[in-house]
């Protein structure tokens, strides 16, 4: 039997302890919004305390009821640890505080555990949306805009209906100037992380600078919408390390996945609304771990596969979603990093010390 005393957990900067696994809740794209809730409630009665909830996945409302089902059925709010995002469409400061108040609504909350900004980028696309689909209006990451919103989040914070802050979808180049300016810094990074893309620069940064990486995708997401699939993508639970490893112990890949996750130190958020396995996949982490022999053979699984790619977050002159990424270490503004071809460098490319 799982007890809530034998799931691994994580200090925060602040202090606060989390949970060290999670149950995601983005299901949009395959389940109703009902059978997202109903999984989050039997992951709760079968041990987990840490939901990661995002306004943009349409269900925070059925999610709500269920979480003051468990409270009400004796579950301490204290143990529960409910993370929300605000989406591309509420970057305004005020949209983003009417974004944060409506999920805590939904959610039948007081006070979330942490809320995040999902994507650096002020760009809406419609749901379901194609991998070529794009925001006319959309721009790239302006980092004046971005603390707007951030200082409007801090205010949250000091109101005491928010504990903590976390980026997502970052780079190091923006997590730098985030962190130089921010009054309130980011406890929490969400980013995808899985054996074929373990970004060990970023995860490293995170750890130098008191943030707690939150990795989703955390089995290769399998079952990412169709707009984020190409030929060249890796299958993590075929890669012959994880299957090597998984046979030796007898479990699915998908396990060695989440065993490997939690003892490297990030905290994985999977989703299933299968009850044998979000069970199976919170006793991976608390029984059997994965040997320091086995622990290295998975750095070895590193292919530098990104699968969230995001193409649907780009900009007017910007013409891969490596414009998203920073991949040279620094901020591609309007022109993207299409204009080094022309110019050698883009106009308006913001620098960014990432050494620092």
């Amino acid at each position: 039997m799982i007890t809530i005393d034998s799931v691994p957990t994580r200090r925060l900067a602040s202090g606060a302890v989390m949970p060290a696994i999670g149950v995601g809740t983005f299901g949009s794209d395959h389940y109703r919004a009902e059978e997202v809730a109903a999984a989050v409630g039997g992951a709760i009665r079968a041990g987990y305390r840490l939901i990661d909830c995002a306004s943009v996945y349409g269900n925070e409302a059925e999610v709500g009821a269920v979480l003051q089902e468990a409270i009400a059925g004796g579950v301490p709010r204290d143990e529960l640890f409910v993370m929300s995002k605000v989406w591309n469409d509420a970057h305004e400061p005020d949209a983003a505080i009417a974004s944060v108040r409506r999920s805590l609504s939904d959610l039948r909350l007081d006070v979330l555990d942490a809320v995040f900004v999902h994507w650096p980028f002020p760009n809406h696309h419609a749901p379901f949306a194609d991998a070529a689909d794009r925001d006319p209006d959309a721009r790239p990451y302006i980092h004046e805009e971005y603390m707007a919103l951030w200082h409007a989040l801090e205010g949250l914070v000091d109101e005491g209906v928010v504990r903590h802050l976390g980026t997502s979808n970052v780079t190091i180049p923006k997590l730098t100037a985030i962190l130089a300016d921010a009054r309130i810094a980011p406890a929490l990074n969400e980013m995808e992380l899985h054996p074929c893309f373990q970004q060990p620069e970023l995860f490293r940064f995170c750890l130098d600078h008191g943030i707690q990486p939150v990795g989703y995708s955390p089995l290769g997401s399998p079952s990412r919408p169709e707009r984020d699939r190409i030929v060249s993508d890796v299958s993590d639970m075929e890669h012959p390390v994880v299957v090597s490893i998984a046979r030796a112990h007898g479990v699915h890949p998908a396990l060695i996945c989440l065993k490997w996750a939690v003892q490297r130190g990030q905290v994985p958020i999977p989703f299933s609304v299968k009850e044998p396995q979000f069970v199976a996949n919170l006793r991976a982490v608390t029984e059997d771990p994965l040997t320091p022999a086995e622990l290295e053979q998975l750095r070895s699984a590193e292919q530098n596969n990104r699968l969230i790619k995001g193409q649907v977050f780009l900009w007017p002159g910007a013409d891969s979603w490596l414009d998203l990424w920073d991949v040279d270490g620094t901020i591609p503004g309007w022109d993207g990093y299409a204009a080094d071809r022309a110019t050698g460098r883009a106009a308006g490319r913001a620098e960014v010390d990432v050494t620092a």
